[in-house]
């Protein structure tokens, strides 16, 4: 009897209230009722982990099932159902389940080789393998707990994603995404048609690989300078044989000076002899001609010049 007349009494109560008041508690419990019915699904935190270039390394400790997608393979969104059920497990297991949009990280594409989507990887304290059996939810447990991943061979580490390697083709596949967008920017933002763009980035990599040459030279020069200008004697050589040089063109000048000077003197005397000798004619002299004997001639003639 008491519920019922309770519950008489709380009828009687909420049809003495007036209409907005009715409408108002009734909207209340409406978004109690919607609240209390969808807490349980907030509260539970999503098990599917996202790696991207900035969280990466979380990988190497502990044991991860990693899925490499991109949104636009058919063969991804098939596959993402059974994905998002095996992560469900994964707390169970003991396992992480991660997922990689390539799209969106061009590094991490880069620094595991992703040739083909959808790739998983299985990962065991810094050891990747990749997983090449069925693609279904049980496939994937069983992998896990009779640990098959034990009969693959690991991946090598020159090509580990840890390597100087794959550093490196991780920061190729970064520029290239850049030069992507900045090639998408140019033709769809800017509107400069695309062998506009193609000029533009041809004009860049020349400046930039000659800008970078020189900057190889100077480094080099400046680690590893030239043996001869390091030597001490270097520049004391240079300049003695720079000396020497101009030495020997002062003497060949000289010697050109003094033949000519000896031709001119022989031109002279010559002119003497026509003057002085009978007809006009210079004397032979012979090869052991004293000088002396000339002189005397010379004057001799003079002098009866003189007295004639």
């Amino acid at each position: 009897m008491a519920p019922l007349l309770d519950h008489k009494i709380g009828d009687a109560m909420f049809s003495s209230l007036p209409l907005r008041s009715k409408s108002i508690l009734l909207t209340c419990s409406l978004i109690l009722v919607i609240y209390l019915t969808s807490q349980p699904a907030l509260a539970k935190p999503s098990s599917l982990k996202e790696i991207t270039d900035g969280n990466w390394e979380d990988i190497l400790a502990g044991e991860w099932m990693i899925e490499f997608f991109a949104p636009w393979c058919p063969a991804c969104q098939q596959l993402q159902p059974m994905w998002n059920e095996f992560a469900d497990w994964g707390e169970d297991m003991g396992v992480n389940i991660a997922k990689v949009d390539v799209t969106e990280q061009p590094g991490l594409s880069g620094r595991f080789i992703i040739t083909s989507l959808p790739t998983i990887y299985h990962c065991k304290d810094g050891v990747f393998r990749r997983y090449q059996g069925a693609r279904t939810k049980d496939d994937f447990l069983s992998f896990i707990d009779e640990k098959k991943w034990q009969g693959i061979e690991p991946v090598s580490s020159w090509f580990g994603p840890s390597s100087f390697m794959m550093n490196t083709m991780s920061a190729l596949f970064k520029l290239s995404m850049f030069i992507r967008r900045c090639h998408n920017y140019l033709t769809e933002q800017l509107g400069i048609p695309v062998w506009g763009s193609y000029i533009i980035f041809g004009l860049a990599t020349l400046f930039s690989g000659l800008a970078l040459g020189l900057i190889l030279v100077f480094i080099a020069d400046f680690v590893f300078p030239s043996r001869r200008f390091n030597s001490p004697n270097y520049y004391q050589k240079k300049q003695t044989m720079e000396q020497a040089r101009l030495i020997q063109q002062l003497e060949e000048e000289q010697e050109a000076d003094g033949e000519e000077d000896d031709d001119d003197d022989e031109d002279e005397q010559e002119e003497v002899w026509r003057r002085l000798s009978p007809g006009g004619r210079p004397e032979a002299r012979g090869p052991g001609y004293p000088e002396e004997a000339l002189r005397k001639r010379v004057v001799g003639n003079r002098e009866e010049e003189e007295d004639s």
